[in-house]
């Protein structure tokens, strides 16, 4: 087995590396960037840092006439440049590392990756690091905690819904596991919101932040009751919308699994239907169920909770590559690609060791990564 693990977390570089060049090639070729932003700051337009404009060029030659080169400015090739110095826009592009050509800025991101410094974010004033660090503890939360309940809900629920499939518990749980999978997290999100924190019918829970302003004050006892008073809507409105899946999941999985001959064997011997279920089945129809929790956990941690932190005003790590998305803030941006990505394929390799530990009688010896 070790063997095995060594050859996965040495495969590690060559996939990190791969996702880094498509998503750097992706970047380069989409418009707008922060030389643009930066530009359009100085101009007071904001907006127009979103798109790569040759045509700014075109358009003032429609308006005047003249080219820039004709009106004694150098020619820029970004949108807004026009009447800036160039030696303005040459330092603006030092500034960001734009003075180089792309290959060397990314050969330059690489090395500097590979010694785990990410550089300070364009526009936030702060390390890449200390940013991700201030955001991890709601991403965090919001992630282990929606995955840890989807888990202990989906699992029983599946199981029991197979044991009973067709009769009346089955058919009204599967209502509810349809209308959890056909409504987004974020409706929830929202109507939780209406009904519970302040919309308008009841103000029990707050609706910003992971923590009171005053939390730093209470006692322990207190600060663990107002940490689980301010996460309960998230992780609930996550909770109700991501459970179905594996819920279905498991219940197809022990189905499958209960049909088979080792089981009927089983049940031949005497064995109690507990003992057979438990004993036979469930160590069997939870792999395809461990395989999923990698993907869970970083859906949860990231893209699933990204509209949940928009929603209750919860500044995590989903918010944070949005918003250095839409900034082009590429240190803040490939630093959080880089985190998820390395936190996806250590998860993966996680779950293949509880595959192992689950059923020793997996071999990964035997099989080729």
């Amino acid at each position: 087995m070790l063997a095995y693990v060594l050859r996965r977390l040495v495969l590690l570089v060559p996939t990190l590396f791969g996702i880094l060049v498509i998503n750097f090639l992706v970047v380069q070729a989409a418009p707008g960037g922060p030389v643009e932003r930066m530009i359009a700051q100085i101009k007071g337009r904001g907006i127009d840092a979103t798109a790569r404009v040759s045509g700014a060029g075109q358009e003032d030659v429609r308006q005047t006439g003249r080219s820039p080169t004709d009106s004694g400015e150098a020619a820029s090739k970004y949108r807004g440049a026009r009447g800036l110095p160039p030696e303005l826009i040459r330092e603006i592009e030092r500034q960001f590392g734009f003075d180089r050509p792309a290959h060397e800025r990314f050969w330059k991101m690489l090395k500097s990756y590979a010694a785990f410094d990410f550089g300070q974010s364009f526009f936030r004033d702060r390390s890449v690091v200390e940013l991700v660090l201030d955001k991890m503890p709601v991403s965090l939360s919001l992630g282990l905690w929606t995955t840890l309940l989807v888990y202990l809900i989906s699992i029983p629920l599946g199981v029991a819904k197979a044991v009973r499939d067709g009769s009346r518990f089955d058919v009204w749980s599967s209502t509810v596991v349809i209308l959890g999978n056909a409504i987004p997290a974020f409706l929830f999100a929202i109507l939780l919101i209406v009904l519970f924190a302040g919309g308008r019918y009841f103000s029990w829970f707050p609706l910003r932040g992971l923590v009171s302003d005053n939390w730093v004050d209470l006692s322990w006892p207190g600060r663990i009751a107002d940490y689980f008073w301010h996460i309960a809507l998230p992780v609930f409105s996550m909770v109700i919308g991501g459970f179905a899946g594996l819920t279905m999941l498991t219940k197809n999985s022990f189905l499958e699994e209960i049909h088979k001959q080792y089981v009927v064997t089983a049940r031949s011997k005497g064995l109690s239907e507990r003992r057979v279920l438990y004993g036979h089945v469930f160590r069997n129809a939870m792999l395809i169920v461990i395989a999923g929790f990698p993907s869970a956990f970083v859906g949860a941690l990231f893209t699933g909770s990204l509209l949940t932190e928009v929603i209750f005003s919860l500044d995590g790590l989903g918010l944070l590559g949005f918003e250095s998305a839409v900034n082009r803030d590429y240190p803040v941006m490939f630093g959080t690609l880089y985190f998820f990505t390395l936190l996806g394929l250590v998860l993966n390799l996680l779950s293949d060791l509880t595959y192992h530990v689950v059923d020793p009688r997996i071999d990964f010896e035997s099989r080729e990564v």
